[in-house]
This record gives C-alpha cells, sequence and structure tokens, in this order.
C-alpha cells in the first residue's frame, strides 16, 4: 500500500528522497513553507527577500540530504540552515535583522520558553484591541539587538528548543539560556513602556475630546 508523503515524518521523507522519490522533498517544501516563510520575513523584514532564502535553503537541502543525521530531528537543520542563509543576505544587503512580530501569542508547544521566564501580554479586549496589540509587540521588539531578536524569535514563535537553538545559533548551551534570559527581560521591558504609551496616548485623546 503507497502511503501518502504527507502523512509521513520529516526524517522518513528524506530517506525516501535519498532512494529517489520526488514527491517525498515537495511534501517537505510545502509542509514547511509557512513557517519558514513566517521566521525569515520577521528576520528580514521582506517577502521577497525572505523567499528567496526560503529557495536558497531548499537548494541547500537538496545539496546535502545525504549529510544529514538521520538520528536527528530534521527541522531544527532545516531553521539552522535558513537562520545562516538569512544571515548571510543581511550581510549582503548591510542592514540590521528587522522583526515583524504580528502573529498572536501561542503557547501550544514547547516549553523552553514559557518556562524559562513568564511574558504577561493580555489578551485583545474592549481596552486593548487585536490589531493594537499586534503593533505594540512588533515596537516593543523593534528596539531589541538583533542577537536578541533572533533568539526570542525562534524559542517564542518557533519553539525551539535550547539544545536546537545552539545548534541553530552555533553558541554555546549555557550563552543560549543566558542570551535568551536578557531577551525575554529587554522585551518585557519594551512591551511595558510601549503599553504605557499607548494608554498615556489614548488618556490624552480623550481630554481632548472633551474639550
Amino acid at each position: 500500500m503507497t502511503i501518502d508523503p504527507a502523512e509521513r515524518a520529516d526524517e522518513l521523507l528524506i530517506d525516501d528522497y535519498a532512494a529517489g522519490d520526488a514527491l517525498a522533498f515537495r511534501a517537505l517544501v510545502e509542509r514547511h513553507h509557512d513557517p519558514l516563510i513566517c521566521f525569515l520575513f520577521r528576520m528580514m523584514g521582506d517577502r521577497q527577500a525572505a523567499e528567496d532564502v526560503f529557495q536558497e535553503t531548499f537548494l541547500q537541502i537538496h545539496q546535502s540530504f545525504d549529510t544529514f543525521d538521520r538520528t536527528r530531528r530534521f527541522k531544527p537543520w532545516l531553521f539552522t540552515i535558513a537562520a545562516n542563509k538569512a544571515r548571510d543576505a543581511l550581510r549582503k544587503i548591510g542592514r540590521r535583522q528587522m522583526l515583524s512580530l504580528s502573529s498572536s501569542v501561542d503557547d501550544d508547544g514547547g516549553a523552553s520558553f514559557v518556562d524559562l521566564m513568564e511574558i504577561d501580554i493580555p489578551a485583545p479586549s474592549n481596552d486593548l484591541e487585536r490589531r493594537e496589540q499586534s503593533d505594540l509587540v512588533q515596537h516593543a521588539i523593534d528596539g531589541m539587538t538583533p542577537k536578541l531578536k533572533e533568539i526570542l524569535l525562534l524559542a517564542y514563535f518557533q519553539k525551539l528548543t535550547y539544545v536546537q537553538i545552539a545548534e541553530a545559533t552555533k553558541i554555546p548551551l549555557g550563552t543560549v539560556k543566558s542570551r535568551l534570559h536578557s531577551a525575554v527581560a529587554m522585551f518585557a521591558k519594551k512591551w511595558q513602556e510601549q503599553l504605557e504609551e499607548s494608554r498615556a496616548k489614548r488618556k490624552a485623546a480623550g481630554a481632548g475630546g472633551e474639550d
């Protein structure tokens, strides 16, 4: 019985591709397109640049699939290659990383970030609409350094573990933990600043309307 590639694990699809199944590679590309494009767009701040790096990443996967360690997971390897390609592209165009963090907060998945430190971002309500909250998150993280942005993105939005982040960024495990502590603390501080600024503007606008 033929098994649908969409139902097979990433690592098995790599084996299938190595055995000559071109559909297996297509299944990998389709499965990881949206999350990887999202990751690259947040790193680079440009959709076309993200698409270009996406293509380069899977070209590298195609060229290097025989070096993939079958005892390990595919996703960290994929994001390691993508992050390296994105950093190279950013250096070439001579600008710093810009993250567009418009996606909603999602606690489903790995606990590497939420176990480290709780970041209290209130759910959208009548007081803070979803769009405004999304903008505040983006403004807060735009004020972070590129290294802290990247590690926050990998840990919180891509749910990679400490070990996986160390592999993707090529930094020691202890540095990952300390840098993530710093990233969380910086984000929390800047989030609070953005929230207070927003409330002040809202209050000023309300006072002005009373005149």
